[in-house]
C-alpha cells in the first residue's frame, strides 16, 4: 500500500504542476497532506510533519541560496560576467571560440542561477556569433550547456544544495566531485555537440535584451572578476579539507572551521563582491543593497519549491513510507546511483522542473542511502544529472531558449532538448566512473 500511495502522490504532483498549472509549493503541500492522511496519520500529526519538513529543509539552505542569489546579481550587474567572457574569448581566439565560451559559461554559471545567467549571456552570444560569423547555435550551445551543468550539479545552486543537505553530503566534496563530472559533460554537450548544429538557423529576439549595460571602460578588471566569481569554490574546496586536517584546538582552527561552513563562505563572497564589484566601481551601498533585494525576490519562489519538497520528504518519513520503500529498494538489482538518476530523470520528464525532480527523488531514495554504503556526494550528482534529462515543452527553460533564439519547437528539441539529454547521460557515466575510484 505505501508504494501505491507514493506512485499516486507523484502522479498527482505531476498532474497539478504540469497540467493544472497549480503553484508548485501548494501542489507539494496538497500531496504531502494527502499521502499523510491516506497513510493513517491524524491531521495534527500531518500538520506537524509538514511544518518540521519545511523548517528542517530550509534551515541553513536559505542562507546559502540567498547569498548565492546576491552574489550572482552583483557579478551580473557589475559587468564582471561580461569581462570574464571577453577575457576567455581573447585567450581562445576565433578558431577555438566554442571552448572559450564553454569555459566562460562554467565560470559564470557557478555564482549565477540559470535563468539569470541565461539572460546575461544571450546578448554576449549574439554579439560573438555576429563578429565571428559562426552559426549562432554552434556558439550558443557550448555556453548554455555549461550554465545548465552548473545549475544541475554544483552548490550553491538550489537543487544540488538542497539535495546535499537532505542526504547529509559534504558541500565542499560535492563541489569537487561535481566539477570533475562536469568537465566531460560540458565538453561533449557543448563544443563537440555544438559543432554538429551548423545547419540550424536562428535569429535572436533583440527586444528581449533588457539587462543593464555597463560601458566597456567601466567594467571591473579581469583579475577581480574571476576572483569574485570563483571565490565560493575556493572557500568551499579549501577550508573543508583544511579543517579536517587540523586536529589540535586553536584560534586558527576556530577561524578555519568557521570559514568551512558553506553559508559563511557565501557571506564572505557576497561581502567581497559588494566592495570589489560595487563600492570600488563607484556604486553606493544603497544601490548595491537594492540589487541584492531584487535577487532575493527572484529566488523566493525557488525557496518555496524546496520547502514544499521538504514537507513531502518528511511525510514520507513520518508515515513509514520511506522505511517501506527503502526495504524494497535495498533488494533491487538496480545499482543505487543508477536508480537515483532514473527516478530523477522520470520525474523531470513528467514535471519539467529540475529542482522539483531532484528534491522529490530525495524523499524516495533517502532510505537507500541510510541502508547501503553509498557516498552521498555521488548520489547528489546522480540525482542532479537525472534532473536535467530531456527538457521539453513542460519546462520553462525550453521556452526561454526557444523564444530568445526564435526557433521552432522542432529546432528547440533538436538543440536544447538533445543538449540537456547529453548532459544528463554523460553526467551519469561520470558519476558511475567516479564511484569506482573514490
Amino acid at each position: 500500500m505505501p508504494l501505491i500511495l507514493t506512485l499516486i502522490g507523484i502522479l498527482t504532483l505531476v498532474v497539478l504542476v504540469a497540467f493544472v498549472r497549480l503553484d508548485t509549493f501548494i501542489s507539494f503541500v496538497i500531496v504531502s497532506l494527502g499521502i499523510g492522511l491516506a497513510s493513517g496519520m491524524d491531521v495534527v500529526a500531518v500538520g506537524k510533519s509538514i511544518q518540521t519538513g519545511i523548517g528542517g529543509t530550509l534551515g541553513e539552505l536559505v542562507l546559502i541560496i540567498g547569498f548565492g542569489a546576491m552574489l550572482g546579481r552583483l557579478v551580473a550587474e557589475s559587468g564582471a560576467a561580461r569581462r570574464i567572457t571577453d577575457v576567455l574569448i581573447g585567450w581562445f581566439g576565433i578558431k577555438n571560440i566554442r571552448w572559450g565560451l564553454a569555459l566562460a559559461g562554467f565560470v559564470i554559471g557557478i555564482p549565477l542561477f540559470y535563468n539569470a545567467g541565461f539572460i546575461i549571456v544571450v546578448p554576449l552570444i549574439f554579439t560573438i556569433a555576429a563578429s565571428s560569423r559562426l552559426p549562432l547555435m554552434s556558439v550558443a550551445v557550448p555556453m548554455l550547456s555549461a550554465l545548465s551543468v552548473a545549475h544541475g550539479y554544483l552548490p550553491p545552486h538550489p537543487s544540488p544544495s538542497a539535495v546535499a543537505g537532505q542526504l547529509n553530503a559534504n558541500i565542499g566534496q560535492t563541489l569537487i566531485y561535481g566539477i570533475i563530472v562536469a568537465i566531460p559533460a560540458i565538453i561533449i554537450a557543448g563544443p563537440l555537440f555544438g559543432k554538429t548544429l551548423l545547419h540550424i538557423k536562428a535569429t535572436p529576439n533583440r527586444d528581449l535584451f533588457n539587462n543593464r549595460e555597463v560601458p566597456t571602460q567601466n567594467l571591473p578588471g579581469a583579475g577581480i572578476s574571476f576572483f569574485v566569481a570563483l571565490l565560493p569554490v575556493l572557500l568551499l574546496t579549501t577550508f573543508g579539507p583544511l579543517k579536517n586536517a587540523m586536529h589540535e584546538p586553536s584560534f586558527l582552527k576556530t577561524i578555519v572551521t568557521l570559514l568551512a561552513e558553506p553559508y559563511i563562505g557565501m557571506l564572505v563572497s557576497v561581502l567581497t563582491a559588494m566592495y570589489a564589484l560595487g563600492i570600488r566601481q563607484g556604486l553606493t551601498v544603497k544601490a548595491i543593497t537594492k540589487d541584492m533585494e531584487e535577487a532575493v525576490k527572484a529566488v523566493a519562489p525557488i525557496l518555496l519549491v524546496i520547502a514544499g519538497a521538504g514537507a513531502l520528504k518528511q511525510v514520507f518519513g513520518d508515515s513509514g513510507t520511506s522505511k517501506y520503500i527503502g526495504s524494497l529498494l535495498a533488494d533491487a538489482a538496480i545499482p543505487p546511483l543508477l536508480l537515483g538518476w532514473g527516478i530523477a530523470a522520470f520525474i523531470r520528464v513528467c514535471v519539467g522542473s529540475a529542482t522539483v525532480a531532484g528534491l522529490t527523488t530525495v524523499g524516495i531514495i533517502l532510505p537507500l542511502i541510510q541502508s547501503q554504503a553509498i557516498k552521498p556526494e555521488l548520489m547528489v550528482l546522480a540525482i542532479g544529472s537525472g534532473s536535467l534529462m530531456f527538457s521539453h515543452i513542460n519546462d520553462g527553460g525550453f521556452w526561454l531558449f526557444k523564444e530568445y533564439f526564435n526557433l521552432t519547437i522542432g529546432q528547440t528539441i533538436r538543440t536544447w532538448s538533445l543538449m540537456e539529454t547529453i548532459v544528463s547521460i554523460v553526467g551519469l557515466a561520470g558519476v558511475l566512473l567516479l564511484n569506482l575510484v573514490v
